[in-house]
């Protein structure tokens, strides 16, 4: 916990929480490689209180539509005032604006002197966007985005011209909306549904961005949740959405990597690379099969996250 108490917190109108402010600066996050990424509502502040020691791998700190007009000055302080007590946390922190022209610059403006380590835009539709983020944001914080718009999903394959541009998130309703289908279709055997994450997937490694798949509404349908994330999974994603500590634990678990796998990729790693020393770079494993360069690239592929 942050605070020991919230009452201070608590009995301080917002307006006059940034005269609670700290010195605190949270330590960069240093992993890379993520199963969970938690929205989290900062008007709740027994929920932000948590921030330094929750499970989920990544938690996004929601300003934009979870959060009334009325209240956003409300969030955006409370996220402002609780980042400036924390020192560490193990989770990666992220702050989700609003939209550029929608009290998005300013909120990106106004948290750049705060710790912590990415922000994430809404509704963004051009790569445009994305340089003028670059171009605001302090340079030690990454640039996220949530891919909402057709515009977006269009052309996600062609962002990746920012080094410090590392993440899509798929806002699948919004994007429904704006294509103007129905979010009815949000069932795993809807072959649409299978194209738009196959689609989102593929393009956002092609820009070289991580893709964080969407999130599901339904938090009590954990069963349900656990399907997706297999499915999901099972496409080559690696990072899920979550709504709360039940999914995030989920996640976790099917996005983590088995200790089977580690022990192939172990072996692998080994065999050819004992196997190249002497000059050959395809040879038949009495475990494994065939193994030459690509099966050893992919091994340290599986090596890598599952160290990071």
């Amino acid at each position: 916990m942050i605070f020991n108490s919230l009452d201070k917190i608590e009995n301080t109108p917002y307006q006059e929480r940034l005269e609670l402010l700290g010195d605190k600066k949270k330590k960069p996050f240093l992993q890379k490689n993520f199963r969970s990424n938690m929205m989290l509502n900062p008007l709740r502040l027994k929920h932000l209180n948590a921030i330094d020691n929750l499970e989920a791998d990544m938690i996004t700190l929601n300003l934009e539509d979870a959060i009334a007009p009325s209240r956003k000055r409300e969030a955006l302080y409370n996220i402002a005032l609780f980042l400036s007590h924390l020192e560490e946390s193990n989770s990666f922190i992220i702050v989700r604006t609003n939209p550029l022209e929608e009290g998005g610059e300013e909120e990106i403006t106004f948290l750049n002197d705060f710790r912590f380590d990415a922000v994430r835009v809404a509704k963004v539709k051009s790569v445009d966007e994305i340089l003028k983020i670059d171009r605001l944001l302090n340079r030690e914080k990454e640039i996220h985005i949530s891919l909402e718009t057709k515009e977006a999903f269009s052309n996600l394959a062609s962002f990746g011209t920012i080094e410090r541009f590392t993440t899509a998130n798929l806002g699948i309703l919004d994007l429904l909306t704006s294509l103007g289908l129905p979010q009815s279709l949000v069932q795993r055997d809807n072959p649409t549904i299978g194209y738009i994450l196959s689609k989102f997937l593929v393009d956002a490694k092609i820009a070289g961005v991580n893709p964080i798949s969407f999130m599901f509404q339904d938090y009590n349908n954990v069963e349900e949740f656990r399907a997706w994330c297999k499915f999901e999974q099972k496409m080559g994603f690696t990072t899920k959405a979550c709504m709360g500590p039940k999914q995030v634990t989920i996640a976790n678990e099917i996005f983590g990597v088995e200790s089977k796998e580690i022990r192939r990729a172990n072996i692998i790693k080994d065999a050819f690379e004992t196997s190249s020393a002497k000059g050959e770079n395809g040879f038949m494993h009495k475990e494994f099969g065939f193994i030459d360069e690509p099966i050893y690239r992919d091994a340290l592929l599986t090596l890598n996250f599952s160290q990071s």
